[in-house]
């Protein structure tokens, strides 16, 4: 029995989130900073600020 037991929580361990899928903000906290540390390393907020500002100058006409 103990055996039997001790699989049962490892199975569910390992396959937690296999079975189930990912809140939408759980994924997106994973995956911001990440996001951000590239934007950092690779000058990427210069082009993301150029492109806000031609995206705001064209709603604005």
């Amino acid at each position: 029995m103990a055996g039997s037991a001790r699989q049962g929580r490892k199975a569910f361990a390992f396959h937690s989130h296999e079975s189930g899928t990912r809140h939408p903000l759980v994924a997106a906290a994973m995956v911001l900073p990440l996001a951000v540390l590239l934007l950092f390393l690779f000058g990427g907020f210069e082009q993301v600020a150029a492109q806000a500002s031609s995206v705001g100058a064209m709603m604005g006409r």
